[in-house]
């Protein structure tokens, strides 16, 4: 027997394909066991102070030891045609509100400069993290004010109704998402086989791959709490990995049949090529994604989890359950076949290649001129990059400028600047309630009022027994603009520590304005020993796969043209909303705080499935005899039709996020279908092949000083057949 039989990938399929129900019952059952458990044992989010880095998550960690849950604070602003003919009206809604049983605090109207308009404020009883299911007495009490006193309108804004909103947009997404991207990708592998047993295995796979992880994850999160899109993002990757790693495997097990091999051989082939590759590239990506616990902030330990798990699950379900199913099924794969998708050449091979073929005449005859096109090209969209500005997106700015809740936002700080967003000052002090103590807050509040920077509610929230005040400032500008940014680094700078600091123990600032900058500060630190990780892992893995020092370090080069092209087009379309019209979007004017380091983790995992796959197939061609140029012509050749479908599916599950309402899911969407499709196409059937060919025999080149690495098979190689009877039950 071979080495190559004796390869992991083989040792699985081979007892899987002895052991068939217990492959396929076991893994039903565990997946449906796992679910279950998840299920009844909940799911844990962060809280406030573990989704934060610096200062103000310090500011949220006080009040959390204090037993001091910021609650959930709501504002209404009531606009008439006159100056100060809103009083009715005011004293009507604080009635109604008092009388929802919902409400406490409700504080007397606030007048804006020109009298015509009156804010009330509020807090919601009770728990701020289930306010939104609570809130909607408050809601209808604001309606029916608004119905009773026509001339008025009313803009209401706060955590619970955002909440409220927020809660239903993620749950209508996600099932939007789910019932999209299944029969995409299910319509993809049916113009890739032809027939619809062979396109559902792939999709059934990597639902239940989904499925389990969601009741892994539920289960993880009581030691790791995860985000709130933390789901949607490992439903994602599960998806379009899940079915990639399935599509190959099967694929190569079609081939083999059509080849004329019996089952039993066809599907060893298939372990010893396909399967490998999908261990090797499931590992690779599982390193890539594990480079997001080197962060400092546990939103990326949350991801890493979620998406090591879902890798995990669709690796071992492409390697185990698969090839149970495929003996099981035997030919009966190719059951319910469609005309005219996916014809057979004569000879029984699936035609691959044609147009991938004709694309390398004129790319291996002018590999300088391709070289440099196709490098430009992909350097133009890199460009608008260099310009990016990230922030945690605001919920006015998540549910776009169409949303009820974003025009009351901005109706609401057009006229009361910082009120929706207020900066918070956050202290621990023994002498909380002193008369020291009560000076130090009358100082500060008669210093925010003369610097002009500040709105003019500041409300104090003093608790003499736990040693913990709260001081909410409101900003000047709308919460994130220039005249916002100055008035908190006057605040955090100067007034908090200079009047604050000496009678406190500890003085932080926090807010939603405090909060996204001390998130990108963390961000700046955190992505250069990421970046460091993933490009050692992954420049060790292709020197270990290739014995080639050229093709390693092109590997790092070809991910970082992707990633910049991700990075290029979501910064054009979402920042300087070039063409986000056409495409239907609204541009947020910043980049999601998380989106570039996970955009950037994701894309140096993802894209190693396409490296590994074509690259192996052109050093296999190369090892049997042929030139380079002919070795590369003859890898993309053959590779091409497995990966234009996987491709294809990657940006159709890519795609259908970037379809969805909330703007960090277009972001993601965009950013990793635009950086799929280039890195399929341009990077790997033009760039790659057109740099091969201009390193000649130098592509094969390793250093005297590194020989002595271990040789790692990639999978491709084809492996030595010996006659044997076919696997019992193969074939049927």
């Amino acid at each position: 027997m071979s080495a190559t039989r004796k390869g992991l990938a083989v040792r699985l399929g081979g007892w899987s394909t002895r052991h068939r129900k217990t492959a396929i019952i076991g893994w039903l059952l565990f997946v449906v066991v796992v679910a279950v458990v998840g299920g009844m044992s909940g799911s844990r989010q962060m809280t406030n102070s573990e989704n934060g880095a610096g200062d103000s998550a310090r500011a949220e960690k006080i009040l959390e030891d204090a037993g001091l849950q910021t609650p959930a604070g709501e504002m209404v602003m009531l606009r008439g045609d006159r100056p100060d003919g809103w009083r009715d009206a005011a004293r009507d809604l604080s009635a109604r509100l008092e009388r929802t049983g919902e409400t406490v605090r409700v504080q007397p109207p606030v007048r804006s400069e020109n009298g015509r308009e009156a804010l009330i404020s509020f807090e919601m009883k009770g728990d701020p993290d289930t306010a939104g299911e609570r809130v909607g007495p408050v809601v209808e009490a604001v309606e029916k004010t608004e119905a009773a006193h026509p001339g008025f309108v009313a803009y209401e804004f706060g955590d619970a109704t955002a909440q409220h909103r927020l809660d239903d947009m993620l749950t209508d997404d996600f099932k939007k998402a789910e019932l999209t991207a299944v029969p995409l990708a299910l319509g993809i592998l049916l113009v890739v086989f032809g027939a619809l047993v062979a396109a559902l295995l792939p999709v059934l796979l990597a639902v239940t791959a989904c499925v389990g992880t969601f009741g892994l994850l539920a289960l993880v999160s009581h030691q790791l709490p995860l985000f709130d899109s933390t789901n949607s993002v490992m439903f994602l990757v599960g998806l379009a990995v899940g079915v990639d790693y399935s599509l190959f495997y099967l694929r190569r097990e079609r081939d083999e049949r059509a080849a004329g091999r019996d089952a039993g051989t066809a599907l060893r082939i298939a372990a010893a090529t396909s399967g490998r590759a999908v261990l090797i590239s499931g590992v690779t990506v599982m390193l890539a994604m594990a480079g997001m616990f080197l962060s400092g902030l546990l939103l990326f330990h949350g991801f890493a989890a979620a998406t090591i798990l879902v890798v995990l699950m669709a690796m071992l379900g492409s390697v185990t359950v698969l090839p149970a199913m495929l003996s099981w099924l035997g030919d009966r794969v190719d059951a319910g076949r469609v005309p005219l998708l996916n014809r057979r050449r004569k000879k029984g091979v699936h035609a691959s290649g044609g147009l991938s073929g004709k694309l390398m005449r004129p790319v291996l005859a002018k590999p300088k001129l391709f070289a440099a096109v196709s490098g430009a090209l992909l350097l133009v969209l890199c460009a608008p990059a260099l310009g990016m500005k990230t922030e945690q997106l605001g919920l006015e700015k998540q549910f776009g400028s169409d949303a009820a809740i974003t025009v009351a936002y901005q109706e609401i700080t057009g006229s009361f600047p910082g009120g929706p967003a207020p900066a918070e000052v956050v202290l621990r002090s023994g002498e909380v309630g002193s008369a020291r103590f009560d000076a130090a807050v009358a100082d500060f509040r008669k210093e925010l009022a003369a610097s002009g920077r500040f709105g003019k509610t500041v409300d104090v929230e003093a608790h003499r027994t736990k040693g913990v005040a709260r001081i909410e400032v409101p900003l000047a500008g709308d919460g994130q603009d220039a005249t916002s940014r100055r008035a908190l680094d006057t605040l955090k700078e100067d007034l908090a520590p200079r009047i604050l600091g000496p009678v406190s123990d500890r003085v932080y600032v926090t807010g939603e304005l405090a909060s996204s900058r001390d998130f990108n500060d963390q961000l700046k630190t955190d992505i250069a020993p990421v970046f460091l990780f993933i490009a050692a892992v992954t420049f060790v893995l292709m020197l270990l796969c290739f014995r080639s020092l050229p093709i390693a370090i092109v590997s790092i080069l070809l991910n970082l043209l992707s990633v910049g092209a991700a990075y290029g087009t979501m910064t054009a379309v979402f920042q300087h909303g070039w063409g986000a019209e056409w495409l239907g979007m609204e541009p947020a004017g910043a980049i999601e705080g998380w989106m570039p380091l996970f955009v950037l983790v994701i894309l140096f995992g993802l894209s190693m499935d396409y490296h590994v796959f074509v690259v192996s197939r052109i050093r296999e061609a190369h090892q049997r005899g042929l030139a380079t140029r002919d070795a590369i012509r003859e890898g993309i050749r053959t590779t091409a039709g497995s990966v234009t479908g996987a491709a294809a599916i990657m940006v159709a599950v890519f795609a259908v996020f970037a379809l969805l309402r909330m703007q960090d899911m277009q972001q993601m969407g965009v950013g990793l279908a635009v950086a799929v499709l280039v890195d399929a196409t341009l990077v790997r059937m033009v760039l790659l092949p057109s740099v091969m060919a201009l390193l000649g025999e130098r592509n094969w080149y390793l250093p005297r000083a590194l020989r002595w690495l271990p040789s790692v098979g990639h999978g491709e190689e084809q492996p030595v057949e010996r006659p044997r009877p076919p696997l019992v039950g193969a074939g049927r």
